[in-house]
C-alpha cells in the first residue's frame, strides 16, 4: 500500500522545522486573524510607559534645540574644519533606516517574496517615521531654522531662489519625494484594514473617521481589482526611490573634493548600507512586537529566517564596499587618499572604524548559522549592534574626512557636545513616539494580506491543540518553548 502524505496539522505540531513555507497552519480562519490583530490596539500600561519615555527623550532633544537657537550653532561642537558633525551623521542614518520599508513592501512584493507578508506593514510605518525624523536634521543644521522654507523653490516677489548647487537643497528634494511616496504607499495598503476597523468600531466619531479614510470600501471585486492595480503601480513606482533617494544623499559627499568622499562608489555603497541598516531596525521593532502582542504564530521563525538571509546578503555587499574603498585608495597611488585611510583604521579614528567593521562585517557573518538565524534573542541583539555600527559608519565617513584633509595644518580633533547627544536622543524619542502612536491606532500587521495566505478549507482541519498555541506553525516556537 502507498503511504499517505503526512497531515499538515501534524507537521505544524513540531516546532522549529526550517521551512520556506509562508503558510500559517496555526491560524484557523479569517475571524481569528481579525480578532487577534485588532486586539493589539488595546491600550496597556506598558504602552503608556513606553510613550511617556519617548516623549521624555523628545523633550530632552527639544530643550537642547531651544538652547542651541538661543546660544547659536557654536554649542553644537562645530569648529573648523569639521563643520559637519552629529546632525548630518544622524540625518544620513535615519534616511537609511527608511529604506528597508520600501525594499520589503515594494521590491519584495514585485518579486512575490512570501515572507514579507507579516512584516511589511511594520517596515512601511518605520519608513514614514524614519523619513519624518531625517527631515528634521537639515532644519536643525540651519543657523536660522525659522527660515527653512527658503530651501523650497516657490514663486516669490523677491525673485530669490535656492542655491541648487547646495547639497542642502538636494536633501530637501530627496526627503519630500520619499516621504510623499512612502506615506501614499502606506495609506493605500491600509484601506482594506481601515474598512475592518470601521465595521468593528462602536464609537460614532471614530467610526466616521475610519469610514472617510477607507473611502467607503465594501470589499467588492471591482474595488479589489482597482486596489491591486494601484498597489502594483505604487510598488513599481517606489522601487526606483530605493536607488535614487540615497544616491542623492551620497552626492552630498561624492561631489566634494575631500579625501575619502570623491568617489563613484558612494551611490551603490550608500544604498546597500541603507537597506542593511533598515533591516536591522526592522528586527529591532518586529521581534518585541511579536512577543509582547503574542503574534508568534503570524511572524514565525520562518519569516525571520528569510529576513535574516537578506540581512546577511546586504552585510556582504556593504563589506565588499568597505574593502573596495581601501583597494581604490591603494590603487590610486594618491598619497593623500592612502594617508587618510591609514588614519581612519590605524590612526586617530581607529576606534570608530573598528566599531563599524565589527558590527557591520564580522558579527553578521554569524547569520550563516541556521540555528542563530532562528534565535530571536540573537537576532534582536545583533540588530542593536547593526544600528550602532551603521551610525558609526556615517561617523567614519564624515568626521575623519573633514578632520584629515590635504594639509597637516587642517588636521583637527572632533568631539560632539552635550547638545549633539541630546538632539540624537531626541530623534529616537521622536521616532518612537510616532511608532507607538501608530501601533495603537492602526493594525501593525496587514489583516487583508494575511487572510490571503489562510486557506478557507483549512478551518475544518485545524486541531484544538493548534488553536491553544502548542506547536503552532512549523518554526514558530523558539527551542526554549518547545514541548
Amino acid at each position: 500500500m502507498t503511504a499517505l502524505a503526512p497531515d499538515p496539522v501534524e507537521e505544524g505540531r513540531r516546532p522549529n522545522i526550517p521551512s520556506a513555507d509562508v503558510q500559517l497552519p496555526a491560524v484557523a480562519n479569517y475571524t481569528q486573524v481579525t480578532d487577534e490583530i485588532l486586539n493589539t490596539l488595546k491600550l496597556t500600561k506598558a504602552w503608556f510607559a513606553g510613550l511617556a519615555f519617548s516623549v521624555f527623550c523628545l523633550a530632552i532633544g527639544g530643550t537642547a534645540w531651544m538652547y542651541q537657537i538661543y546660544m547659536g550653532l557654536g554649542v553644537a561642537g562645530y569648529h573648523p574644519p569639521v563643520m559637519w558633525g552629529v546632525y548630518i551623521i544622524t540625518f544620513v542614518f535615519w534616511v537609511g533606516i527608511g529604506h528597508a520599508g520600501t525594499l520589503i513592501s515594494a521590491i519584495l512584493y514585485l518579486f512575490r517574496a512570501g515572507f514579507r507578508t507579516t512584516i511589511y506593514r511594520c517596515a512601511e510605518a518605520m519608513t514614514v517615521f524614519a523619513v519624518m525624523t531625517a527631515g528634521l536634521f537639515p532644519i536643525l543644521h540651519l543657523g536660522r531654522p525659522w527660515k527653512f522654507f527658503w530651501l523650497i523653490p516657490y514663486p516669490n516677489w523677491r525673485l530669490i531662489w535656492p542655491q541648487f548647487k547646495s547639497p542642502l537643497v538636494w536633501d530637501v528634494f530627496a526627503i519630500l519625494t520619499y516621504l510623499t511616496v512612502s506615506a501614499t504607499f502606506l495609506f493605500i495598503g491600509l484601506i482594506p484594514d481601515l474598512a475592518v476597523l470601521r465595521d468593528r468600531e462602536t464609537n460614532p466619531v471614530r467610526k466616521r473617521i475610519y469610514g472617510v479614510l477607507s473611502f467607503g470600501w465594501r470589499n467588492s471585486d471591482r474595488e479589489w481589482r482597482h486596489f491591486a492595480r494601484a498597489y502594483l503601480f505604487l510598488a513599481a513606482f517606489s522601487t526606483p526611490l530605493v536607488l535614487s533617494v540615497h544616491s542623492v544623499v551620497s552626492f552630498d559627499f561624492a561631489m566634494a573634493d575631500v579625501p575619502g568622499w570623491h568617489t563613484t562608489i558612494f551611490p551603490p555603497y550608500f544604498v546597500a548600507g541603507a537597506i542593511f541598516s533598515g533591516i536591522g531596525m526592522v528586527f529591532t521593532i518586529i521581534i518585541p512586537i511579536r512577543r509582547w502582542f503574542k503574534l508568534k504564530h503570524y511572524v514565525t521563525l520562518n519569516h525571520l529566517d528569510a529576513a535574516a538571509k537578506l540581512c546577511l546578503f546586504t552585510s556582504l555587499v556593504v563589506g565588499c564596499a568597505y574593502l573596495t574603498e581601501f583597494f581604490i585608495a591603494w590603487y590610486s597611488g594618491s598619497e593623500v587618499e592612502q594617508s587618510y585611510f591609514m588614519n581612519r583604521v590605524f590612526g586617530q579614528w581607529w576606534w570608530a572604524a573598528w566599531i563599524m567593521l565589527t558590527c557591520n562585517m564580522i558579527l553578521p557573518m554569524l547569520l550563516f548559522s541556521q540555528k542563530l538565524r532562528r534565535n530571536t534573542t540573537f537576532l534582536f541583539t545583533l540588530s542593536i549592534f547593526i544600528n550602532l555600527g551603521m551610525w558609526y559608519e556615517r561617523f567614519v565617513i564624515i568626521v575623519p574626512s573633514l578632520s584629515h584633509e590635504y594639509e597637516p595644518w587642517q588636521w583637527a580633533p572632533y568631539a560632539p557636545s552635550f547638545v549633539d547627544w541630546a538632539i540624537l536622543v531626541g530623534s529616537f524619542g521622536w521616532f518612537s513616539m510616532w511608532f507607538l502612536l501608530f501601533v495603537k491606532q492602526l493594525p501593525v500587521l496587514a489583516i487583508a494580506e494575511i487572510k490571503e495566505i489562510v486557506p478557507p478549507k483549512f478551518a475544518h482541519r485545524v486541531s484544538r491543540r493548534s488553536l491553544d498555541g502548542h506547536g503552532e506553525t512549523p518554526g514558530s516556537v523558539e527551542p526554549a518553548e518547545a514541548h
